[in-house]
């Protein structure tokens, strides 16, 4: 599968692939993009290349606290024409986020994969206690900013929700891509001491409330490293 895409009037981007999905993104000279530390895969072209904390050791830091690396790394064009490509650390969808200014969406740890320049990433504090213990990724997310379009990826496949207000889902914390600012995102305890001991999903699930828009991943990485630790050598 294909897509093609405008991120502006001038810079174009390809989403190939279905199971691991890789993004191109074509830039003119002088155009940039960045991404974490080794995240891009290859690229065609002159590009400039600077590494940096992007806002500051503390900016930096609080990226680490949200599963990204201390350091981001912009790529900027020097050719006419330049294609660089980026690729998901393990196989699943290549989200693609065209953001308004001031629009922000609330990601899980090490979801961000690349952006234009324009796009802010930060640290999310996850307020209520419930939520940042039971809530499958601690207390600490990933806010994404536009105005401009990010990439993010997200293990699996992908399903986008949107509830009315007031409208309530229940779901496996793990299963929670990215949601909303506006989404009240709790936690409530399993009920009935048989589901709690054999029904196999916890003692938790989360509540998402609307109104607002949350993005639901088929591959939770807990999941995936719990499946493959049983075939996994055991010390002796």
């Amino acid at each position: 599968m294909e897509t093609t895409v405008n991120l502006e009037e001038e810079i174009q981007y390809k989403k190939n692939g279905t199971l691991m999905e890789s993004v191109d993104i074509h830039l003119k000279q002088g155009e940039s993009i960045y991404s974490e530390s080794g995240g891009m895969a290859w690229m065609r072209g002159s590009f400039k290349v600077d590494t940096s904390t992007r806002g500051g050791l503390g900016a930096g830091l609080g990226r680490m606290l949200a599963g990204e690396s201390l350091f981001l790394t912009t790529y900027t064009c020097q050719s006419q024409d330049g294609l660089i490509t980026f690729t998901p650390e393990v196989p699943g969808k290549v989200v693609d986020l065209n953001l308004s200014a001031g629009q922000s969406l609330i990601c899980q740890k090490d979801a961000f994969m690349c952006a234009e320049e324009s796009v802010k990433i930060e640290m999310h504090f996850r307020k209520r206690l419930g939520a940042g213990l039971f809530g499958g990724e601690g207390f600490i997310l990933q806010k994404i900013t536009g105005p401009g379009t990010a990439f993010v990826e997200i293990p699996g496949k992908v399903r986008e929700i949107e509830l009315a207000a007031g409208e309530i889902m229940e779901v496996d914390p793990g299963h929670i891509a990215m949601f909303e600012p506006g989404v009240d995102y709790d936690i409530a305890a399993v009920k009935g001491l048989k589901n709690v001991l054999f029904a196999g999903k916890g003692l938790f699930l989360a509540t998402l409330k609307g109104p607002g828009k949350f993005w639901l991943q088929t591959l939770p990485l807990s999941n995936l490293a719990m499946k493959l630790s049983r075939y996994m050598p055991s010390k002796v």
